[in-house]
Formats: structure tokens, C-alpha cells, sequence
């Protein structure tokens, strides 16, 4: 069978029209300081996140006692086993967050929103994420990408005294931007949204709409055409879910999340009044990264909680599981495992925590910090549940159903894992967010140097490009030859008497920001314009600042604990258990930014897919069913049954 093409209204944009959409939906300027930013090009501020910035009283009370009242709901309302046995959240634990307060949390009072902080929002996702990570996933697509945090960044006051009262006690939104043949290139989007007269009329398929199944009101990205008075371009809109031509064609089912609402969503003719448009024309991808600047939090603050819970199942099981006449606890094999869960929770904790803060006081601009955070969380938490059911043997791959019916406690690692699975592709799959990162780490070389390495740039700005980075560098690169890393007493505070010593990290961190910086220099000058497309070298340079922003939220993380007093000596413990193992694991990165598979691996793939190794594929069968790999998005009424419920 051969594979059909594309939906036949998808836009056909080559692979330079589709780098510059993104290019213009990125935040172009710095206009606040960035620990992340400065680390990429070799300069550790450790000022910028030390001494660990604190939240407002008032937002402590406020944060604390809503979190009293989540717990309690937790533990006496939520039944994870019955989510994952009927797929499916009851609508009265929906409608009890709702009572609660939950839809709105991180809506202005003003608005009948709780208000909470970033902080505490992210710790109310790990919390309810722990009893059931499709609940957490529910509240996160309501509220960090949904319809409130578009309207409270862009939207006018007539929208918001609109659509967020209503957003904060009783309607589930939701956010449609993929669709069957878009993923991570935007540029490709095919949704429509035709202007007419005072409305705009949307045609188009989206697919894994989360909440979109139950969803009351939507914000759907959409390709508005060029034409005279409109400026045309991807363009965010509010859109009530109940509108006439929406339909919703499937509930999808996945390997994990099974109590997930998500749907294909199809529009056919649907009328949205221009009031309804979220800033102007063309602002729509611009609109979704902003948006997902803190949005992005919450998947590493779910994979907190998942942290925090595979630490307690690994303690009590490894404590009374005895092989060879001791606890499995004991043995090394075993230990090494726990080590990991305790270290990567609290650094896991202290980024999440540091990043959350630092969006709640605005004084730093997080993009990268947040995006790291969701790379290495996602990837860390994944880690962690797949040790845990290591830890737990045969019985971490049976069912907690299967463990219950023979009479044992009913623990669902495998659930966990197959829940945490989808981090790694959610909001900006693990390669995408390498990229993301990447853009922005090298953004100060680019625009210095960025015409210099374009091939379509005139003489004339190659010339001026070369003289501006001439003067750059030349201040630059002296800097990145020494620094206090490199003194025997720095960032001595962190060597408190009686603890262990975690200003040998730090200054290992800023001795290796240094070699990140000289390491992307060479490389930039090694391969210029196709730099780019080195996504294996950029994919473990993002990685390795993903490991010393880490390590030095850890240490931040462990001072401030110690200072406090809450948990101090242990804390420091942790931290430094954690940056040994994370040297470890920088060093083999920087070792494999030269010595590495690329250019074989390259090979092998132009031979896979010129049918060079099919005989590698016989002696088996292939349990596919027919049909498209992708499925067709062609615009059109629907042709089945709208499965949207309204939870009421």
C-alpha cells in the first residue's frame, strides 16, 4: 500500500519559509536579564538567581491554605484506579475542582480567580498530578496554555471581563493549534479563518485537542489570507466550543493519561466574531510561545510530584523486599537507583521552584529556564519512574489491579511510566525544545555574526557583520579563558562548616559555561551557515547547560534550606549526591560534542530510506491495520458523530 499525500489544503513551505515563521514568532529582544542566557555564553551570574529570591507572605498564606484544601479533596474525592480502569475522570470530581477554585488559580481575584503565584500553582499540579496525572493534565491545558493565560497576556479588557469569570469557576478551555499533518512546523498550519464582514469564518481539522473533548471555550490558531485591511497570518481566536460547525470526531486513546479528554476537533463554516480575535492579525505564534514561556512549568512540576512519589515507593518497598539476607535497599545495584530518584527529585524540585519564582517576580526574562526546565524534567522524570519499576521488579511491570486482585498493595509504577511517557512529546517534543534552546543560546552570536553566515546576504552586510564581530568577540573571548572557577575559595558561602562542599560545584559550573561557550564558538566558526543543522551538537549543548543550571539551582536550593533551617544538613547532602552525578553525566556530553556517531548515523539513515537494509526488515509480520499514515484534513462538514459533552 502506498502512503497517500498530504491533506491537500496544507500549505507547501520550503524548509527556509518554515525557519523564518518561527523566527518571527520568536521574542526578538533581552529586554530582562537572563541566568540562562548569561550561562550559554560562558558568564555565570550567580547573582541572578542567589540569594534564592522569596515569595510575598500574603502569597505563602494564600498558597498554603488552597493547598490544604486540594490535599484533602485528593485523598478523599480522587480514585486514581478508577480513572485508569474507565478512562475516564467522573464529572463530580470535576465539578468538586471547580467548587474548589481549581479552574482558576492562577486567574486575578477580580476576575472570581484565586490568584495564586506561579509557585504555588506548580506545586498544586504536583500535588493533584500525584493522585491522577490525567487530572493534572486537564488543570495544566485549562490554565498554562489554554484560553486564560493567552487573555491575561494579550487579550483587551472587553475579553477578559468576558470569558474570565467564567474561565475561573465553571468553563474548561482549551488550546488547537497541531493538526493531522502539523506538528512542530507551524508554518505548515492549514486551519483557515476567512474574514467576513465583522466576523471570520474557520475551517480546518485540529488534532489532540487536550480537554478539547469537554472543552467550553477553545483557542484555535488559524491562517488568516492576505487581502486588503488585513495583514493576514497565523491569528489566535477565542472560540465558544458549542458554536455551530464544531465538531468533535474522536476521543483519542492513548498508551498512558487513559482519563485525558482529547479529541480531533473539526470546523466546518464557523463563525467567530472579530471581537473574539486575540491581539492582531499574524500574532498567533508569537501569542503560543509567549504563553508557554511559564506555561511550560507545569509538565516538570508534575514530573516533581511523580519524583517524590517513586522516592517513597522505592523506600518502603526496598526496605522490607530481602534478597540474600538483607533489604534490596542494600545492595548496591539497587542503591545506586535510589541515590538517583533522591538526588534528581530535589534538583528537579529546586529548577521547577527557581524558575517559578523568578517568573512571580518578573525581574528576570525565564524563557530559556523555563524551556530547560521542561526538557530536563520530562526527560528525568521518565528516568525515575523507569528505575522505580526496575526497583520494583515483576511486580513494577503487573497492574496495581493485578497486584490488588492477588492480594498485595495495589502500586501503579507501570501506570506511572506509561503516564509520564508523553512529557517527552507534550508541549514541544525533547528534539523541538533542543532547537528552542538552542536558538536562543546562540541568539548573541547571531546578531553579531548572523549576516556574516548567511548565504543570502549582500557583500555589503557581510562586511558590516564582519566589523561588528570583529569588536565582539574581541571583548568577548579573552573573558572566557579564566574566571573564578578557576580560585580555590570561591563562592566559599557554600561551604558551610560541617556540610558538604558545594562550592567545588559551583566553580565547576563556571569553569564549564566557559567550556560551553568556547566549545559553541568553535563550532560556529567550524561550520557557519550549517551550524543549524547540527542538531546532534546543539542537542548536547542544550544538554549541558540543562546539567549546570541544575546544578546550580541545587546548591542554590540547598543554601537557602540551610539558611532557613528547614532540612539544611540534609539538603546539602542531597545537592552534592546530585552534582557528582551530574559531572559525570557533563563530562561524557562535552566528550561526545566531538567524538559521536553523526556522520555514520547520517549515513545509515540515507540507506534506510533508499530501501538499502529492507532484507533487515524480513522474518516478521507487521500487526498494522490499513489505513493513511496520516489522516486526511481536507475542510468539509462533518461526517460523524460529535462526542463533545459539556461537564455541568
Amino acid at each position: 500500500m502506498t502512503a497517500p499525500s498530504a491533506p491537500k489544503n496544507t500549505p507547501k513551505v520550503t524548509e527556509r519559509e518554515a525557519r523564518q515563521v518561527a523566527e518571527a514568532a520568536r521574542e526578538q529582544d533581552w529586554r530582562k536579564p537572563s541566568f540562562a542566557k548569561e550561562l550559554f555564553l560562558g558568564r555565570f551570574r550567580l547573582d541572578l538567581i542567589h540569594p534564592h529570591p522569596q515569595p510575598a507572605a500574603d502569597d505563602v498564606r494564600r498558597g498554603e491554605a488552597f493547598l490544604a484544601r486540594l490535599r484533602d479533596f485528593c485523598e478523599t474525592k480522587i480514585d486514581g484506579a478508577l480513572i485508569e480502569r474507565e478512562a475516564k475522570i467522573p464529572d463530580e470530581v470535576i465539578n468538586g475542582l471547580k467548587e474548589l477554585g481549581a479552574l482558576g488559580m492562577k486567574i486575578d481575584p477580580k476576575y472570581g480567580g484565586l490568584g495564586l503565584t506561579q509557585v504555588y500553582y506548580n506545586r498544586a499540579l504536583s500535588l493533584v498530578g500525584s493522585a491522577n496525572p490525567a487530572i493534572g493534565a486537564l488543570l495544566s491545558a485549562h490554565q498554562s496554555i489554554g484560553v486564560p493565560q493567552p487573555l491575561k497576556l494579550f487579550g483587551t479588557q472587553e475579553q477578559k471581563d468576558t470569558f474570565l469569570p467564567r474561565l475561573a469557576r465553571t468553563d474548561i478551555s482549551a488550546f488547537l493549534l497541531t493538526e493531522p499533518d502539523v506538528g512542530s512546523d507551524p508554518a505548515r498550519l492549514a486551519t483557515s479563518a476567512v474574514p467576513d464582514g465583522p466576523d471570520y469564518i474557520l475551517d480546518g481539522v485540529k488534532l489532540w485537542t487536550t480537554n478539547g473533548v469537554v472543552a467550553d471555550l477553545l483557542v484555535v490558531m488559524a491562517r488568516v489570507p492576505k487581502s486588503v485591511g488585513h495583514k493576514g497570518g497565523i491569528t489566535a481566536f477565542v472560540v465558544e466550543a458549542n458554536a455551530q460547525g464544531i465538531t468533535v470526531e474522536n476521543r483519542n486513546a492513548f498508551m498512558g493519561l487513559r482519563g485525558i479528554e482529547n479529541g480531533v476537533t473539526r470546523f466546518h463554516r464557523v463563525r467567530v466574531p472579530a471581537a473574539n480575535r486575540i491581539g492582531p492579525e499574524g500574532a498567533g505564534l508569537k501569542i503560543a510561545l509567549t504563553t508557554l514561556n511559564t506555561g511550560r512549568l507545569s509538565l516538570p512540576a508534575m514530573c516533581v510530584g511523580a519524583g517524590k512519589w517513586c522516592l517513597k515507593i522505592a523506600r518502603e518497598w526496598s526496605a522490607v523486599r530481602e534478597q540474600w539476607g538483607r533489604p534490596v535497599a542494600r545492595h548496591e545495584a539497587v542503591g545506586a537507583k535510589i541515590s538517583f530518584i533522591a538526588a534528581t527529585t530535589f534538583a528537579l524540585e529546586a529548577v521547577v521552584d527557581l524558575a517559578s519564582q523568578m517568573a512571580d517576580e518578573d525581574r528576570n526574562d525565564i524563557r530559556i529556564e523555563a524551556a530547560l526546565a521542561k526538557l530536563y524534567g520530562s526527560e528525568m522524570g521518565c528516568l525515575m519512574a523507569d528505575e522505580l519499576v526496575q526497583i520494583r521488579g515483576g511486580r513494577g511491570f503487573e497492574t496495581a489491579d493485578s497486584l490488588a486482585a492477588r492480594g498485595e498493595r495495589a502500586v501503579p509504577a507501570e501506570q506511572l511510566l506509561r503516564d509520564l511517557r508523553i512529557n517527552r512529546i507534550f508541549e514541544g517534543s525533547t528534539e523541538i525544545m533542543h532547537l528552542l534552546i538552542a536558538r536562543e543560546a546562540v541568539d548573541a552570536h547571531l546578531k553579531v555574526a548572523g549576516d556574516l553566515i548567511d548565504p543570502d546576504k549582500p557583500l555589503s552586510a557581510k562586511a558590516k557583520a564582519g566589523a561588528n564581530a570583529a569588536g565582539f568577540y574581541a571583548r568577548w573571548l579573552p573573558k572566557l579563558v579564566a574566571g573564578p572557577g578557576q580560585l580555590p575559595r570561591t563562592y566559599n558561602e557554600f561551604h558551610p562548616s560541617g556540610h558538604p562542599d558545594l562550592s567545588t560545584h559551583l566553580r565547576y559550573v563556571e569553569r564549564s559555561a566557559r567550556k560551553l561557550a568556547r566549545s559553541t564558538f568553535y563550532a560556529m566558526s567550524r561550520w557557519q551557515g550549517r551550524m543549524e543543522t547540527k542538531q546532534g551538537f546543539l542537542g548536547r549543548i542544550v544538554d549541558i547547560g540543562a546539567e549546570l543550571f541544575a546544578m546550580s539551582a541545587a546548591c542554590v536550593r540547598a543554601e537557602h534550606l540551610r539558611t532557613t533551617g528547614d532540612h539544611g544538613r540534609e539538603a546539602y547532602q542531597l545537592a552534592d549526591a546530585f552534582c557528582h552525578q551530574s559531572r559525570i553525566r557533563t563530562e561524557e556530553l562535552f566528550t561526545r560534542l566531538w567524538s559521536n556517531t553523526d556522520d555514520l548515523d547520517r549515513r545509515v539513515v540515507d540507506a534506510v530510506l533508499t530501501g538499502a537494509y529492507t532484507w533487515l526488515e524480513e522474518g516478521v509480520v507487521d500487526p498494522s491495520g490499513e489505513g493513511p499514515w496520516i489522516a486526511d484534513a481536507t475542510p468539509g462538514p462533518a461526517t460523524r458523530e460529535n462526542v463533545h459533552r459539556t461537564i455541568r
